[in-house]
């Protein structure tokens, strides 16, 4: 990274490394909320099972429940001395608590439902008749959601993805449990900035957290575009 951007904006490089890492995890993170949350919707939206509302009772959970509590049962279900961690380290030899894979899992769990809910409430706008013409035209379901249901939905779903990027770059009860504060491979925006303010350094802070705002800011103005103009 060149020298003077840092000297610039005021931030020295273990700053801008832990946005990068954010940045990272967030985008890492989007990807596969897209990948599992879409469908996951989908079917929230269309099933009867009587099960259903627990599952979106779960899905949503993370929305009230406090942080560190998420952060907790994941740093113990991700010790090597219960699966699923002690499976990874395993099949991998590593560790899955402190490490930027558990980061990863972890968000996802914790960003879904800001993905999930603007995806379902995308989906249920489209009008009902045109999902039912291409079925009559004999499409199968599947291809009638990726054909037709889920590009007509897209202003819906590209501002669950920007939520759920946007929700993880403020993590920090989550990623602070299970993840610490290792540079380079744990150390995300919100753990630095925390950290800036502990060593007293207020003019690093201040530059730091005006980023992030401004950042913040770009991107829940990107959402409320995509909303009012799908509305």
């Amino acid at each position: 990274m060149p020298e003077t951007i840092p000297s610039f904006l005021g931030l020295p490089a273990p700053l801008w490394q832990a946005l990068a890492l954010t940045l990272r995890l967030a985008a890492i993170t989007t990807l596969v909320l897209g990948i599992v949350g879409l469908p996951l919707a989908h079917w929230l939206n269309t099933t009867r099972w009587r099960l259903a509302p627990a599952i979106e009772t779960l899905v949503a959970l993370p929305i009230v429940l406090p942080p560190t509590v998420i952060g907790f049962y994941s740093l113990v279900s991700f010790s090597p001395h219960h699966p699923p961690g002690s499976w990874w380290r395993d099949a991998t030899g590593a560790p899955l608590a402190f490490s930027f894979t558990g980061l990863v899992i972890a968000s996802v769990f914790y960003s879904l439902p800001f993905a999930v809910q603007p995806f379902q409430a995308a989906l249920r706008s489209v009008p009902r008749e045109l999902l039912d013409a291409g079925a009559t035209l004999g499409a199968r379901p599947a291809r009638v959601f990726v054909r037709l249901h889920a590009p007509l939905a897209w202003r819906g779903i590209a501002a669950g993805l920007t939520l759920g990027f946007a929700h993880t770059l403020g993590e920090f009860g989550v990623v602070l449990m299970i993840g610490g504060s290792i540079p380079g491979v744990t150390k995300v925006a919100s753990i630095a900035l925390y950290d800036e303010v502990q060593a007293l350094a207020y003019p690093q802070a201040h530059a730091f957290a005006a980023t992030l705002l401004l950042l913040s800011f770009a991107l829940l103005l990107v959402v409320t575009l995509l909303q009012r103009r799908q509305a």
